[in-house]
């Protein structure tokens, strides 16, 4: 039977269990593919969406991978387009947000855990390299959380003095240096080592201290200071 808004009545039953699952027995009784197909039944109201949902799910792999993906690399998949790809934009952004809010609000070291769990939603399915910088105050309250450079699929370029400088015109007394690894490994190589060390030493002549360098990947992250390497 087709509906007068061009669905099928067997499309709004299922809608209708969807949403029913959803609101009376909570999210964790959705299947992955599920999770999305409502969200896309939102933006998409005339169209069955669990196919789109299985093809978006079968090519990133995972929830985390496809929300996290590049909007325009989103948009471009077969029965998406530009409202749908936002859609999924603005679910990590809140996603984001609450996640972060320990990192904005406590100190940073009082809050290892949630800068951690924030830090991997956040940069763990990038398919670039990025550097972040977090720049922190003398009582390791976060300043400012910044995108420093953003590289190829393996690399991205970091300069000691314009780390030290964009620390001395912030007024930070402290950094936590951040990047991930596409490749998904997040042990750090030589030449992140050695970097970090420059980067600590240039510090310390001008009192900024580096708390850590964290390298997130889709196996975790690592943390050189937990590790013993700085």
């Amino acid at each position: 039977m087709i509906m007068p808004d061009g669905g099928s009545a067997d499309n709004k039953g299922h809608r209708e269990r969807l949403r029913n699952r959803l609101l009376q027995q909570g999210g964790d009784t959705l299947l992955d593919h599920e999770l999305i197909e409502y969200l896309l039944m939102l933006v998409i109201p005339r169209k069955d969406t669990k196919p789109i949902a299985k093809q978006l799910l079968a090519h990133y792999g995972s929830v985390a991978a496809l929300i996290t993906a590049d909007a325009e690399n989103i948009a471009g998949q077969p029965g998406m387009g530009s409202t749908s790809a936002a859609a999924f934009k603005i679910v990590q952004a809140a996603a984001l947000r609450m996640i972060s809010e320990p990192v904005r609000e406590m100190p940073i070291l009082a809050s290892w855990q949630a800068l951690l769990d924030y830090l991997r939603a956040d940069m763990a399915h990038l398919t670039t390299e990025r550097v972040r910088i977090l720049y922190l105050n003398s009582k390791n309250m976060l300043i400012r959380d910044e995108l420093t450079s953003e590289g190829s699929i393996d690399q991205a370029a970091i300069y000691v003095r314009e780390v030290v400088r964009r620390s001395l015109d912030l007024g930070a007394a402290a950094i936590i240096l951040v990047h991930n690894h596409p490749s998904g490994n997040s042990s750090p190589s030589r030449q992140d080592i050695a970097l970090t060390r420059e980067i600590i030493d240039a510090g310390k002549k001008l009192g900024i201290t580096v708390h850590d360098h964290i390298i997130v990947g889709k196996d975790g992250f690592s943390s050189m200071r937990s590790a013993g390497l700085i």
